[in-house]
């Protein structure tokens, strides 16, 4: 077994190798090296996080995939730890440890997971601070989709997320039926270990027009409060337009039955996917998600590493009951050097290059008065020719506000996209942005949450480090800006 699986000091050496990258990102979390995508077994365990996720250890590419483990005890700071799951020659998952969760069985850590290939349910249980695991010897404890489902070939049927649900345990998987699209399907245990298919919670279909129905296969369901509402997300596959994204359904959860209620896209930009959600020891409600690249995977290849973390996010709800993320206020930890700006009006043209400020590790919060018309916003990681630079647009005529990558880099590797986020804005009020730059990644929070925006970028040049202010087709007033440059969480 390759002793970087399990060897702290191996694993540290891999991440050293990759510092100097300057894509690699400073205070999202990434793996040593190699690949990374979904988190999972995300779990509070005697005051500290556990993060798991889906890791190849043999390369930056999807192979036979491994669970990658870390460990913080401020939610912010992250320390590798040896791999936790690894497929076995000759048990039912000896092509893969996919996706799954974890949870605390009266005092036991306990893992649910997929095993590949068929795709199974199997549990694996750690006695020693979560460092270890063993597998449980009556795996798989489900193995395999309902037998009245026509469920399509290739036998989609994974992600296992577990819940203590009145008297009994239940747990969600994600599916998709030949006919009908996507599935999340209902099972119920008194033990962890006998489980009974309840039904059918929600199905999409192939036929609905609405665009949050659609997709061929839904991955990495999550069920949870917030507040007074419950809310559901979908991973969704979408093979027409090969797109990932995710879908949350705001509703009730009541007697093993979901009434959604609304719906929308959780995180616009088209690099964020299957997230997961935990409760802390604080009774919060907190989730990360796998920030895909936007690079080809030559470009991953030869950089020898892929997949980053999103930020740790909270939810809530606004007064409207729109369902709204949050940074983690842990974060704040992280800000170094601060500069305010205050009121800036913006004539139609500008483009102001804001003195002393320029860095690939920002946070940004800027509020601006919406004009009635025009395009205005901010340019990142830009070069002092202009040559190289990324735009964060509001369109106000469009009610848009996207991530333009058209000249974000000089690679011919990189995906320039632009997957706008629809946006209410009202000439007269308040739009603030809340930006997290951190060198190949951007997250942007709009209005406290209500859209969320996640997107990827790879400037080659060194001096792609400016940040400015522009408007176009109209003038704009800045009410306020405050920068942090942010340290390293390494």
């Amino acid at each position: 077994m390759n002793p970087s699986q399990h060897d702290t000091h191996s694993l540290q050496a891999l991440r050293d190798s990759l510092a100097g990258d300057p894509h690699r990102p400073a205070y999202h979390f990434v793996a040593p090296a190699n690949w990374l995508n979904d988190p999972n077994g995300l779990i509070q365990w005697q005051g500290q996080f556990h993060l798991f996720y889906q890791y190849n250890p043999a390369g930056p590419f999807h192979g036979t995939i491994h669970w990658g483990h870390a460990v913080s005890d401020d939610l912010v700071h992250w320390q590798d730890l040896p791999v936790a799951l690894v497929p076995e020659e000759g048990k039912f998952d000896q092509d893969g440890c996919w996706s799954g969760c974890a949870l605390d069985n009266d005092g036991v850590p306990t893992f649910f997971y997929s095993g590949v290939f068929p795709q199974v349910v199997n549990i694996a249980t750690s006695q020693d601070d979560l460092l270890t695991w063993d597998k449980f010897e009556g795996n798989p404890v489900i193995p395999g989709p309902p037998e009245d489902l026509h469920v399509a070939s290739g036998g989609d049927f994974r992600d296992p997320f577990v819940w203590r649900d009145g008297e009994a345990w239940s747990m969600l998987m994600g599916s998709r039926e030949e006919g009908r699209s996507g599935l999340v399907l209902l099972y119920r245990s008194a033990d962890l270990i006998n489980w009974t298919y309840e039904g059918v919670l929600l199905a999409g279909d192939v036929q609905q027009q609405d665009p949050f129905w659609p997709g061929t296969v839904w991955e990495c369901p999550n069920l949870f409060p917030v507040e007074d509402q419950d809310v559901l997300l979908i991973s969704i596959q979408e093979n027409k337009q090969q797109l990932l994204y995710v879908v949350y359904y705001q509703g009730i959860y009541s007697r093993q039955r979901f009434i959604p209620d609304r719906s929308g896209i959780l995180v616009h930009g088209g690099s964020f996917y299957a997230p997961q959600v935990m409760m802390d020891e604080q009774g919060r409600r907190l989730m990360w998600g796998w920030l895909q690249e936007g690079r080809n995977a030559a470009a991953c290849l030869e950089a020898g590493w892929t997949g980053v973390m999103s930020l740790p996010i909270q939810f809530h709800l606004n007064d409207d009951d729109d369902l709204c993320l949050a940074p983690a206020p842990e974060m704040i930890a992280l800000r170094r050097n601060h500069r305010h700006f205050g009121l800036q009006h913006l004539p139609d043209g500008a483009d102001l290059r804001l003195d002393g400020i320029a860095g690939d590790a920002l946070e940004i919060i800027a509020e601006f008065e919406v004009p009635a018309t025009g395009e205005f916003g901010l340019k990142l990681r830009a070069t002092p020719d202009d040559q190289e630079y990324t735009r964060l647009m509001v369109q106000t005529d469009a009610q848009e506000i996207a991530v333009k990558r058209d000249h974000s880099s000089l690679s011919y590797e990189v995906n320039r996209d632009i997957l706008p986020a629809p946006v209410t804005l009202t000439p007269g009020a308040t739009l603030r942005l809340h930006i997290f730059l951190d060198r190949s990644v951007i997250e942007v929070f709009i209005n406290d949450g209500i859209r969320t925006i996640a997107s990827r970028i790879y400037p080659t040049r060194p001096d792609s480090l400016g940040v400015s202010l522009y408007s176009r087709g109209g003038e704009v007033q800045l009410i306020s800006m405050d920068v942090w440059e942010m340290a390293s969480i390494w």
